[in-house]
């Protein structure tokens, strides 16, 4: 992109970034390259290793391409593909973390990150402990001599509690920990964690940058300090995205902002109608005036997603199973970011420690895609006269 003599809009860095057609033949995307073995011309190279790729399993044209586009949409010194937004969060903690440190996570982050620390990093001789999401500048207090990182997740994709990264930056700071914050929501599109003081920012690929349902991977963008600590531990664990998997985000990428506002007008749409229904006691949207972050939400974003969560008045399992059962348009199913929508109820009372979720209705997690809205009120306004008739 230094070709531009002004900086590109979000719009020219998705269309033009990560893609050089000059060295692929004239051909506007880069290819799929498939590869382990890279050869070298002479002993001398060899010994050099100065030529671009080394081995396959370091990266190959299919993978940078992708790693160009989101180190710039994120504003990052580097950033790395890796196969999973798992994968993105545990190397981002391994990168920070060593025996005997201590870690803060908050109470909203993504379960699958959770069970990691719980089982892996403990393991490890490294504590790690839950925090108030709306903490903000208090959790200064949380901090202890060895408290080395903080992941934060903002909103939260299961209650989507919007966290004030610069007070969480700040504190984090002063007590030489580094602070991580899973993007995987917002994308770079609306929020720009590492601008408001993050060292590491990670994403769920497999969400908003694929786009359609149909790969796994995960981004870890960083500052130039914290590149050193993610490159090695990437390196260390061996985890390589295949070309077939980078062509996927690639293509992805190129329409992730119309997506994006796409997702955004569909969701919001569908929240407001869902504050007017009987059986619903709360709408969990980040962007709504009566959601209590609302005011950072507006402060730090200039957007929001395709996700947020409703809580049905209480009922029997037999109710709930009538609601979603039945559904014509929604499906059941983990994940979000596709093109299809999406409605799962959420056991949250068991992925909450330090601050306990005490409501007693269902939560349910809506991924709003691309079917026409009102074909998504009919089947909801189904689901509800189900629901209330089973209760």
């Amino acid at each position: 992109m230094t070709s531009f003599s002004n900086p590109p809009s979000i719009e020219t860095i998705l269309t033009h970034a990560g893609r050089d057609p000059d060295s692929q033949f004239g051909f506007v995307n880069t290819p799929v390259y498939r590869g382990s073995t890279v050869l070298f011309k002479t002993l001398a190279d060899l010994d050099a290793q100065k030529q671009r790729f080394l081995y396959g399993r370091a990266g190959n044209p299919t993978t940078e391409g992708v790693e160009e586009v989101v180190t710039a949409l994120e504003g990052a010194y580097r950033t790395k593909l890796v196969p999973s937004g798992l994968a993105a969060i545990t190397i981002a903690m391994l990168s920070c973390l060593k025996t005997g440190d201590d870690i803060l996570i908050t109470d909203s982050a993504y379960e699958p990150g959770r069970k990691f620390a719980d089982g892996y990093l403990t393991h490890m001789g490294i504590t790690a402990r839950y925090y108030d999401p709306r903490i903000g500048a208090g959790i200064a207090d949380l901090m202890q001599p060895n408290t080395r990182a903080v992941l934060a997740e903002s909103p939260g994709s299961l209650t989507f509690e919007v966290q004030d990264i610069p007070a969480i930056a700040k504190a984090a700071h002063a007590n030489g920990a580094r602070l991580i914050v899973d993007n995987s929501w917002a994308s770079p599109i609306y929020h720009k964690p590492l601008e408001l003081g993050a060292d590491i920012v990670v994403h769920a690929g497999t969400k908003m940058f694929v786009g359609h349902s149909d790969a796994f991977a995960g981004t870890i963008s960083t500052t130039e300090a914290a590149w050193a600590d993610v490159s090695r531990v990437r390196t260390l664990l061996g985890f390589f995205t295949s070309g077939d998997d980078a062509y996927l985000v690639s293509r992805g990428l190129k329409t992730l902002a119309i997506r994006m506002a796409a997702h955004q007008e569909r969701a919001l749409e569908i929240a407001h109608w869902l504050e007017q229904q009987p059986e619903v006691t709360a709408v969990i949207h980040p962007a709504l005036p009566s959601h209590p972050d609302h005011a950072l939400w507006k402060r730090d974003f200039t957007g929001s997603g395709s996700l947020f969560s409703f809580v049905l008045q209480p009922g029997s399992r037999e109710a709930l199973a009538a609601f979603v059962d039945q559904m014509k348009i929604f499906s059941m199913g983990y994940s979000w970011g596709g093109f299809e929508s999406l409605c799962l109820p959420v056991a949250i009372k068991g992925a909450r420690s330090a601050l306990p979720w005490t409501d007693e209705g269902h939560l349910m997690r809506l991924h709003i895609g691309f079917e026409d809205t009102e074909d998504l009120k009919a089947d909801l306004r189904a689901g509800f006269d189900r629901y209330a008739k089973a209760r």
